[in-house]
This record gives structure tokens, sequence and C-alpha cells, in this order.
């Protein structure tokens, strides 16, 4: 018998049997999927999760890449990705998914099992850069992501340092500049409990990058 993967959806069983296997304590539901109780909460299963809303593997990118990488508590309502603009495939649509054509580096993209997820370093850059965001909440998650993961900051920072003509570029910059300085000097940050960013924040659609 052929083995399941760790993340299943209605393709895998049906749905009934989905539902009465979480009821009986066997399923856990990750965002559009389940997956086995004693399958740990990684990367890899919250990017399996949120890739079964496509046809293909598309790159999960900004508030979806941040949950995946574990700065949000709960998936966003509406899943973001990209598209390469050198794959040329036709951007899929739906109402809980949004999907721009960016370019985009291989050394940006990680392969986690079955799906495509934007680096640490890129969804930071995409989240400081995306002008639909509210400031204190595309703040809140980087710093989530920056207080998780040490050395990221110096990643981003040479990111900056040989970026060029890029929409929003000084909004980053200052929105970095910013979230560096709260974590110097102590301010509350996404890490604690009081400041928390929710993946409920608006994100508006957008085919550019």
């Amino acid at each position: 018998m052929a083995r399941l993967p760790p993340v299943l959806g209605t393709d895998d069983l049906p749905l009934a049997e989905l539902c009465a296997a979480r009821i009986d304590g066997e399923l856990y539901i990750v965002d559009e999927g389940w997956a086995p109780v004693d399958e740990p909460d990684l990367p890899s299963v919250r990017a399996a999760a949120v890739a079964l809303r496509v046809p293909r593997r598309l790159i999960i990118e900004r508030l979806s890449a941040a949950w995946v990488h574990g700065a949000l508590d709960v998936a966003p309502r509406i899943a973001q990705f990209c598209v390469p603009l050198n794959e040329r495939v036709a951007v899929v649509a739906g109402p809980r998914t949004n999907v721009r054509e960016v370019v985009i580096d291989a050394a940006d993209v990680l392969e986690l099992g079955p799906a495509r997820c934007t680096t640490l370093s890129r969804t930071v850059f995409d989240l400081l850069r995306d002008a639909a965001l509210d400031d204190s909440f595309a703040e809140l998650v980087v710093a989530r992501l920056l207080e998780v993961h040490p050395g990221l900051g110096e990643a981003v920072r040479m990111r900056f340092a040989t970026a060029h003509r890029l929409p929003h570029l000084e909004l980053a910059r200052t929105r970095f500049a910013r979230t560096t300085a709260a974590k110097t000097d102590g301010t509350p940050t996404a890490g604690s409990a009081a400041a928390r960013p929710q993946s409920s924040a608006p994100v508006q659609p957008s085919l550019t990058r």
C-alpha cells in the first residue's frame, strides 16, 4: 500500500473520512489539510498544507511564507503565492489565493517536500516592501522572524546593499530600521504575547512585483 503524504487533502481521502479521523483524534487540521497527530508542526508540513490550495507547484510567499517559517500562529485567510516570470505559467485565480508574477532567483526558493517557499531573507524583504500591509503589522511579523532566526538580520542587510531601483525600497528601509531599532532598545516586538501579530490583517491582491 502506498504511503500517504504527511498532509492529506480530499484528493487523498474523502472529506467524511478525514473529518471522522479528526473526531477520533487521529488527524489535526493544518490550514487546508489534515495531518496525523504525531506529525510535528514543521515548515514542511505547513508548506504542504498551503500548497493544497493550488493545482501546481507555485511558490509560497509573503504572509503565507511567514506562517510557514513560524512567524504567524494562524495561516493567512488568503494564501499568497508567486510565479517566476521565466516559468511562463498561467496565473491561478481563486477566492482564497493571491498569485503574482515576480522576478526571483533559484537561491531565494526553498524546496520543502512537495512545496516551494521563499527563503527567510526573501520573505522578510518581500514583507518590508509590501505597501499593502500596515507598517506596524509588517514590522511585527518581521521582528518575530528576526528573533527566532539569528543571523537573518545580516542577510537582509546584504539584500539592501545590492538592491537597486525596486518598488517601495525606501519604505522597506524605513520599516527595517524601525524594526531593528525596537529590537535594540527593548521595545516589545512580535515575539511577545502583548505584540503577537494576527494573520487576519488585510491583504490587497496584486499582480505586480
